[in-house]
């Protein structure tokens, strides 16, 4: 599994905040990177989780459109120009290609990848956003 670079990658969660009635769950990228990003989620029956979205650098994208029916999502986001990662410990079934893949359980045993997720307490909101970034930079002056 790639390393985590933990110094290089800051996460920030906001909610969103928007003049329009659209509620999404969103994800910007707000690094000089390309990313990769998959999303884990329990639909009425089954924990589901999907990838992958390739986002630019400073781009945003809706990966749940409408309002948000979960309270909990689950994100995993690789940096394909700094082999950076943001996961965590909730761990789903992920594989390198395009894919959908129902049920969390026996990721190997099934073929897949298994792979740690961090988690997004959305609350009570119906729209949210989650931002990548890169941390500020360390001695250079001011804030």
């Amino acid at each position: 599994m790639k390393a985590v670079y933990a110094g290089l990658l800051a996460l920030f969660i906001l909610p969103a905040i928007s003049d329009e009635a659209k509620a999404d769950l969103r994800l910007c990228n707000k690094t000089d990177s390309q990313v990769g990003v998959a999303i884990g989620y329990k639909d009425k029956t089954e924990w589901v989780t999907e990838g992958w979205w390739n986002l630019s650098s400073n781009s945003c994208e809706t990966l749940v459109p409408g309002a948000l029916v979960s309270r909990y999502y689950y994100i995993y986001a690789v940096d394909y120009d700094q082999f950076g990662e943001w996961g965590g410990r909730a761990f789903m079934c992920t594989r390198e290609k395009e894919f959908t893949i129902r049920g969390i359980a026996d990721c190997v045993a099934r073929g897949f990848e298994r792979t740690g997720f961090f988690e997004i307490d959305t609350g009570e909101q119906s729209s949210w956003t989650v931002q990548l970034t890169e941390p500020v930079q360390q001695g250079t002056g001011g804030r």
